[in-house]
C-alpha cells in the first residue's frame, strides 16, 4: 500500500509544475485524493481535494485559480497542476488518499521550490 509522488523541483516565480501521485496497493479509485503541503517552521495545509470518481474538488483560497487537481483512475494516478507559482508556494507537497472506515495512506512527499 504506497503512494509515490513526483514531478517536484526548482520553478521561476510565475511558472508551472505538474505534480503525479502514483497509487498502488489498494482500491485508489475508491478514495477520496487530495494534495497537501508543509512549508518549512508551518504547519501542513491542504491545498486541494477530489472525490473518488472526480467529481466534486475543493481548493485552499490562496491556491483557487492557480491550481487544478485530477484524478486518472485507469491508471491509479491523481495529479495537481500548479500555474502562477508563487515564492509562497514553496514547501514540500504531499498526496494523501482516504476513504472511511478504511483509512488514509501519506506519500513520502516532493518538494516544490518556487524562486528566481
Amino acid at each position: 500500500v504506497q503512494l509515490v509522488e513526483s514531478g517536484g523541483g526548482l520553478v521561476q516565480p510565475g511558472g508551472s509544475l505538474r505534480l503525479s501521485c502514483a497509487a498502488s496497493g489498494f482500491s485508489f479509485s475508491t478514495y477520496v485524493m487530495s494534495w497537501y503541503r508543509q512549508a518549512p517552521g508551518k504547519e501542513r495545509e491542504l491545498v486541494a481535494a477530489i472525490s473518488s470518481v472526480g467529481g466534486t474538488t475543493n481548493y485552499a483560497d490562496s491556491v483557487k485559480g492557480r491550481f487544478s487537481i485530477s484524478r486518472d483512475n485507469a491508471k491509479n494516478t491523481g495529479y495537481l497542476q500548479m500555474n502562477s507559482l508563487k515564492p509562497e508556494d514553496t514547501a514540500v507537497y504531499y498526496c494523501n488518499a482516504r476513504k472511511l472506515y478504511a483509512g488514509e495512506v501519506w506519500g513520502q512527499g516532493t518538494l516544490v521550490t518556487v524562486s528566481s
